[in-house]
């Protein structure tokens, strides 16, 4: 494994994982009403979800050119890294809707 497949895989695992984390953050930040604060870290995570899948497209822009992809566990790890933290971002805005439609 090369180093710029390491960089796909470890730029898609880092970004995501800080997507998660901090989309955790701003539900905690909901949960006692401080919706600013809540508003500011889902665009931290925002930013951050957009970096790991700029790293993806990137991944897959060249697949499309014909440079084929090595698959292996670490690829799919980064992969699920990625899908998780999108789908856990779509559930903390649900939850942070439901938070300020209580809090009124």
């Amino acid at each position: 494994m090369d180093d710029q497949y390491l960089n796909v895989i470890m730029g898609i695992i880092m970004n995501a994982g800080n997507a998660k984390g901090l989309a955790h953050e701003a539900l905690e930040s909901a949960k006692l009403n401080d919706f600013e604060k809540a508003n500011q870290l889902m665009t931290e995570s925002n930013q951050s979800l957009a970096e790991a899948h700029n790293v993806q497209s990137e991944m897959l822009t060249k697949e499309a050119q014909g440079e084929h992809t090595e698959m292996n566990l670490y690829m799919v790890h980064a992969q699920d890294h990625l899908m998780t933290a999108i789908t856990y971002q779509d559930l903390v805005k649900e939850l942070i809707t439901l938070y300020k439609k209580n809090a009124k």
